[in-house]
């Protein structure tokens, strides 16, 4: 589904259904580098389980136009125009890494508009080492190298991986290299740049009026579960799941745990 927002060409994936805004909207928002494409199987199992689903690219990913963003703000401001370009008064967020901050931010923004809001692999304040900020500035491949080891725990990388015949590592340094090779601009490091200056969370989350679901991973090197403790306290209606077994990168390592975290949590 393509979307003109503030100017350019959106992309969002609707999980293999038409969208249809009388239906309740769940709103899939990806981490740096990547694009829709890491939420496939929840936003399938949504979209044909009685919910209008909108997976976004952020412009400069996958295949949504425009230059990619510069801060948190700035997507979420984005996130909030393009549910108004789609028909949309009210929305389910759900958030990956950076995109968890994103909608963290357009939640505090317009309280009224988000009525759930599921923060996967979350952290605030979610600060980004110099030497990564450097590697992506200067040397991308070894930044992408260095982030897909983190991301995952070793028990993506057995034989007995959660997809048959799916190499989790492989498919994600490929994934971020596309998404490298689709535009000129630096977008890892912009991405980064955007989460280490991230600074509202705490006024955000004050703002969030809506039920909060943290879902975190037990062996997460990048967003580690005890990085969410401050925040958490801040929301007034906030649970948190930590999946075992379970690196950064959750919706690939324990996609079935994902998934019925994330269902579970909007449909109760």
């Amino acid at each position: 589904m393509l979307i003109n927002v503030q100017g350019h060409e959106a992309y969002c994936y609707t999980g293999g259904r038409q969208f249809n805004t009388e239906l309740p909207t769940v709103v899939f928002i990806h981490g740096a580098q990547h694009d829709h494409s890491v939420w496939i199987l929840q936003t399938r199992y949504f979209a044909h389980h009685g919910f209008g689903v909108l997976a976004v690219d952020l412009p400069g990913h996958g295949r949504s136009k425009g230059e990619p963003l510069a801060s948190v703000e700035a997507m979420a401001e984005w996130l909030l125009a393009l549910l108004d370009a789609a028909g949309v008064r009210k929305a389910v967020l759900i958030g990956h890494s950076m995109g968890s901050l994103i909608a963290l931010e357009a939640a505090g923004r317009a309280p009224e508009r988000v009525t759930r809001l599921a923060l996967v692999g979350t952290a605030y304040p979610m600060r980004v080492s110099d030497a990564l900020l450097n590697a992506a500035k200067n040397d991308e491949q070894s930044a992408i190298d260095m982030v897909n080891v983190w991301s995952h725990s070793t028990f993506s990388q057995k034989p007995s991986s959660p997809g048959p015949g799916f190499y989790v590592l492989g498919g994600n340094q490929r994934l971020m290299q596309r998404i490298s090779a689709q535009h000129a601009a630096p977008v890892f490091y912009m991405d980064f740049v955007a989460c280490n200056a991230y600074a509202n969370g705490e006024t955000a989350a004050k703002a969030v009026a809506c039920p909060v679901l943290m879902l975190l991973g037990r062996k997460d090197m990048m967003t580690p579960p005890k990085a969410t403790g401050a925040l958490a306290k801040l929301i007034s209606d906030c649970r948190v799941t930590v999946l075992e077994d379970c690196g950064h990168a959750l919706m690939a390592e324990q996609p079935d745990a994902v998934l019925e975290g994330l269902f579970g949590f909007v449909v109760g």
